[in-house]
């Protein structure tokens, strides 16, 4: 595609970014003369043709949304065209590079610089909350570093104008999990302040290196963002209280857009912001360490400045990097809302289907009984595909045997993780298939072990049936086999009543981890096992 030329005026030049929507290109504009950055919707080409409108809408909300900012640390959008049935949208061209580029590369930020660029950011949103919009995924990745200094805020692809039609279903929160403000994960209307608290979140992501609730997976990671402290930031200086006050739980306890420019310009300045103290809760000490003169001697200096006696103290050793937890849900969606009490679901990237209802029996899929799909004379051993059936090659990587008609969609592409499910029904009868290219865990057998000691307390009736090591074709295993009763807050994957899951896994000799999976309400469970030992037998890498 390098080289093309769309609309008749920009011209492809290379790749300078890519995610699970898309990727940007760096093109020249042949009418004006200069270079530009075009976002091409890469999705697009992988969802059904039912959730197109819905991926197109999203991108046309993003154009709008960004054109209705006039601010400098906003990246422009000077043009959105339609080619190849698809939105493009044509962009400012920032050279240089990302937060989470720098904070990757340098392993943490400098306090002043960070508050540098917090200034900038939230600049940014200020102006984007008075023309009406949320941004509601500010990380790192969306905060852009200019090689000439400036600091511009970009991506607003699921951004909430004010006053426009809801673009997300009902029960979906869209972004980045780490950067989730606790509100959004209740299932709560967000405001400005939940675009704040993702900027605290950014913060502490670029002076300690890690972010600062990332768990082992998405479901433990929302828990955390809803119940836990983040752990006190080491390499802050003068940052640490404004952060602390940025992760308040509750909306009402973080400072306002007015006081946090004066903390953060502060902060930029090497000083402890004067008003930073009041928003640090009961608990927290308030005191910074700070050398006073040469030597050895060190005093423990209060947020007023008073000093305390000289206490002498060793070196501070730079705090242990965090090991770099990637996210995964292979079966643990439903169990979101009984963890957060919210009954909302992860929906990363994730376009829903929209297809009618049906059901997954063997009588609803002409000619796809489950017996015959069952049996080898019928063409159910590997690679071949029954009466009824079609055999479908995803773009994340593998091949897989389904009956016609099933419906595929996105819900996780990030960090070397992907995951895409399969349904008829919207989720009441699902097949889910993850590709993990940096695993966690040594052994799948361990992962899933580990998946099925968080659940045990969390789903409502849980039983766990069968945890195994076993070999899938000649690679190390496992198989997990599990029931548990799902509630109405469970959607939009699972519906209420007793259900049946089952979740095999294994690792190939490349050190990729796979894992396909099936789930339906309990009574539709002979059917389902049979035909998910079809799709096993079926299921193909590449």
């Amino acid at each position: 595609m390098q080289g093309l030329l769309i609309a008749g005026r920009y011209r492809l030049a290379d790749i300078i970014g890519s995610g699970g929507m898309g990727r940007v290109w760096r093109a020249h504009d042949e009418v004006l003369h200069r270079a530009v950055a075009i976002k091409e919707l890469t999705a697009a080409l992988y969802v059904s043709e039912s959730d197109q409108p819905i991926l197109l809408a999203r991108t046309r909300a993003e154009a709008r949304a960004a054109a209705r900012i006039n601010h400098s640390a906003v990246v422009t959008v000077h043009d959105v065209l339609e080619h190849d049935g698809r939105p493009w949208i044509v962009m400012e061209l920032v050279e240089g590079h990302s937060l989470a580029d720098a904070v990757k590369e340098q392993g943490r930020i400098e306090p002043r610089e960070a508050a540098r660029i917090g200034l900038w950011v939230l600049r940014a949103l200020r102006a984007a909350h008075s023309a009406g919009v949320l941004h509601r995924d500010v990380k790192p990745g969306n905060v852009l570093l200019g090689r000439d200094g400036r600091v511009l805020l970009t991506d607003f692809g699921i951004a909430q104008i004010e006053g426009d039609t809801t673009i997300t279903r009902t029960g979906e929160v869209v972004g980045s999990v780490d950067y989730l403000a606790p509100e959004r994960v209740r299932g709560h209307d967000p405001g400005p302040s939940s675009d704040l608290w993702a900027l605290g979140a950014t913060l502490y992501t670029a002076v300690e290196g890690r972010s600062p609730f990332r768990r082992t997976s998405p479901l433990t990671t929302m828990q955390a963002v809803v119940e836990d402290e983040a752990a006190e930031p080491f390499s802050a200086g003068p940052l640490e209280p404004v952060i602390t006050g940025l992760l308040r739980k509750e909306p009402a306890e973080r400072p306002g857009p007015e006081e946090l420019e004066q903390m953060l310009a502060e902060a930029a300045e090497g000083r402890r912001p004067s008003l930073a103290q009041a928003y640090v809760p009961t608990g927290r000490s308030g005191y910074d360490i700070t050398a006073m003169g040469t030597g050895t001697g060190t005093r423990v200096q209060s947020a007023a400045g008073t000093p305390y006696p000289p206490v002498t103290v060793g070196p501070v050793p730079a705090p242990a990097p965090a090991k770099r937890y990637r996210l995964r849900t292979f079966a643990l969606v439903v169990a979101l809302a009984a963890v957060v009490g919210g009954g909302v679901a992860v929906a990363l990237q994730q376009f829903g289907t929209d297809s009618p209802g049906g059901s997954v029996s063997a009588s609803s899929t002409p000619g796809a009984s489950a017996g015959a799909s069952a049996s080898p004379s019928d063409g159910g051993g590997q690679g071949a595909v029954p009466a009824g059936w079609e055999r479908r090659k995803d773009p994340v990587g593998f091949s897989i045997s389904l009956p016609k008609g099933w419906k595929r969609s996105v819900s996780i592409d990030q960090d070397g993780l992907r995951q895409v499910d399969y349904s008829p029904d919207k989720g009441k009868h699902l097949v889910r298939v993850a590709v993990d290219t940096a695993p966690d865990f040594s052994t799948s057998y361990e992962h899933m072990k580990d998946l099925d000691q968080r659940v045990s307390d969390r789903l409502l009736a849980y039983k766990k049936l069968s945890l195994k090591q076993e070999l899938f074709r000649d690679q190390p295993g496992v198989r997990w086999e599990y029931t548990w009763n799902a509630l109405a807050k469970d959607a939009p994957h699972y519906f209420p009543g007793p259900y049946h899951a089952i979740d095999v896994g294994y690792m190939n000799s490349a050190g990729t981890e796979y894992a396909i999976y099936a789930a339906s309400p309990a009574d539709d469970w002979d059917t389902t096992s049979q035909q998910f030992e079809v799709i096993l037998r079926g299921f193909q890498e590449g």
